[in-house]
């Protein structure tokens, strides 16, 4: 489908952000010539007036380089074979680019700072928008290098940053796409065809897309292990080299998580993995031999569960009324203010996505086809939407953005919310059995198999750091053993699973992965306490996660709505969740 033939209440109006090009034009000319107000201050943030009117004129610019910049990429993205708005992006881009280099001086200055100064400007009330920020440097200081060594690394960082550029170009422009027959036709083996390719009902389908594909990686494993094997290195030298103990200490630092936090998932999800095997075993039964290209396959068939996007929306905003009124209300002004790109059509970005400005209110990217995954794709992004609403109204600008650790919980407690709804409706045995299987493979995936990735990439970076650098040979051991403890004996561990880590992108990211499970732990316990805890729970969930932002650490503004991922008993609440769903699931015949 053609753009011009969507439409209009279906695309979305970036006026919000700016009225029309020339207006972006305006403020691109006049944001552009006032990045160099910046210079002025080089040199005299140890003068606390100063340091005020530095940090307030970064973000003033700040927020109008970042409407810029989202509103160009929003642009480009209806249309990114357009060049024109492939260079209006570009410019973008630029601008973005030239203001993260003219405020390079801020944070060595501020981080020179003694640590009394830095006391003394957190006191300050004039410095209240700051004070997290200001805190988080502070306990940076010790792993701050001097001026000549952080010039190195920053300069360094193009090369050693280069590993996961290496894999993209591995994974997404040398491999070839190959054909599978499917249903009579020859369709080509793809990053998407492949994962529907193992949801299809013919075993002979899945069986010859699983080999295909892992013979793309087998074929260049060593040059992907290579990569990937420098990339932990990499890790664990700079980790060194500022004074942390492990890579993962200092990623865990960064977002200011404590370390436990990691430990922690891992020891609950080990617990719970004899669920895991009950499932894996119901699974053998229902399809008979199973093998790891059965995973994806669904287990119920013949369930009409799809609907149109009007009929969708309106699902979505009964199964949020639990959030209140003014919840609702807001998701209904998204869809009338036409916040929401709806349609594919030629050209758009695929996937989803919910972005927006501050101040300008957040938008939502779909590529809606009807699909069941399509109607909870609709809640998860409103979910993104509306922590960022809340979030810019009750924070300024630098408090607003929230961190990637709650990035995936208010998006995850909306579809876990939807889920409830539709089971709480679903009067057909087959389609509730299908919601039930979507909820466990929704576990099964985010927070079994993620965490099974986190303790890959953890094994690997320890054995590194003892110096037993990853090999191809240790490397596929690790990956293999891990997947026999997660899936048990009911599976075949398939020979070629044993690659499976060489293709995920994710690990590129250390330490990253961890976070989706994390994530689903923590939205099962709030939309339980949504669902069960009247006003009390709604408002502390308003009050404490959807307004924090990210005024404090990520794990404290958790903490403080409730979910304390320190403790055992989020993790329990959601295993718990596991095991009655798949009691039920089973139950029905």
């Amino acid at each position: 489908m053609k753009r011009s033939e969507v439409s209009e209440e279906y695309k979305w109006d970036l006026g919000h952000m700016f009225p029309n090009r020339l207006d972006w034009e305006k403020t691109f000319s006049i944001t552009s010539r006032r990045l160099g107000e910046l210079k002025k201050f080089k040199g005299k943030l140890s003068n606390p007036d100063m340091a005020i009117a530095l940090l307030r004129l970064a973000d003033e610019l700040g927020c109008e380089v970042e409407r810029l910049y989202v509103y160009a990429n929003m642009l480009m993205h209806t249309n990114g074979a357009d060049g024109e708005l492939v260079a209006l992006a570009s410019r973008a881009g630029t601008l973005s680019a030239d203001l993260g280099a003219a405020l390079s001086f801020v944070d060595p200055e501020l981080t020179a700072l003694s640590d009394a100064e830095l006391d003394d400007m957190i006191a300050d009330p004039r410095f209240a928008d700051y004070e997290y920020t200001l805190g988080r440097i502070k306990a940076s200081k010790p792993h701050v290098l001097g001026e000549k060594e952080e010039l190195l690394v920053a300069r360094l960082s193009e090369v050693t940053g280069a590993f996961r550029d290496i894999f993209e170009k591995i994974d997404s422009v040398d491999l070839p796409h190959p054909t599978v027959r499917v249903g009579g036709m020859k369709v080509p083996l793809t990053h998407g065809t492949y994962s529907q390719m193992l949801q299809n009902p013919d075993r002979a389908v899945r069986k010859k897309a699983f080999t295909t594909y892992y013979a793309l990686y087998e074929e260049r494993i060593n040059t992907i292990a290579a990569c990937y094997a420098a990339s932990v290195r990499r890790n664990n030298i700079m980790a060194s080299v500022r004074g942390y103990e492990s890579a993962m200490q200092a990623s865990m630092t960064r977002d200011d998580v404590p370390e436990g936090v990691y430990d922690r998932l891992i020891d609950a999800v080990n617990g719970a993995l004899p669920s895991l095997h009950e499932y894996v075993d119901y699974r053998r039964l229902v399809l008979g031999d199973l093998h790891m290209y059965d995973m994806y396959v669904p287990l119920t068939e013949g369930v009409e569960f799809g609907m149109d996007y009007e009929k969708a929306f309106d699902v979505v905003c009964e199964a949020l009324a639990p959030l209140g009124d003014e919840y609702v209300s807001r998701l209904r002004e998204m869809k009338s203010e036409r916040r929401i790109d709806v349609m594919e059509s030629e050209g758009k970005r695929g996937g989803a996505y919910s972005w927006g400005a501050y101040g300008s209110g957040p938008y939502v990217l779909l590529n809606y086809s009807g699909t069941p995954h399509d109607v909870f794709t609709i809640a998860h992004e409103l979910g993104h939407a509306m922590h960022s609403r809340y979030s810019d109204e009750a924070l300024p600008y630098n408090k607003a953005g929230y961190s990637i650790f709650v990035a995936e919980v208010a998006s995850t407690t909306n579809e876990v919310l939807l889920l409830k709804y539709l089971l709480s409706v679903a009067k057909d045995v087959n389609v509730r059995r299908y919601l039930l299987s979507y909820y466990l493979d929704m576990f099964r995936t985010t927070l079994f198999r993620q965490t099974m990735f986190a303790e890959f990439e953890l094994a690997v970076h320890h054995a590194d750091a003892k110096g037993e650098p990853p090999t191809v040979e240790s490397m596929n051991k690790t990956y293999l053993k891990l997947n026999k403890k997660y899936y048990g004996k009911g599976v075949t561990h398939d020979r070629q699973i044993r690659l499976e880590w060489a293709r995920i992108p994710h690990f590129y990211n250390a330490f990253y992965v961890y976070k989706y499970a994390t994530g689903l732990t923590a939205a099962v316990t709030l939309a339980g306490s949504i669902l069960s805890g009247g006003d009390f729970g709604r408002e502390r969930y308003f009050n404490k996660f959807l307004k924090a932002g990210g005024s404090k650490s990520p794990y404290e503004i958790l903490r403080d709505a409730g979910v304390d991922l320190m403790t055992e008993r989020p993790y329990e609440t959601a295993m718990l969740e596991f095991r009655n769903t798949l009691a039920e699931f089973t139950s029905l015949v």
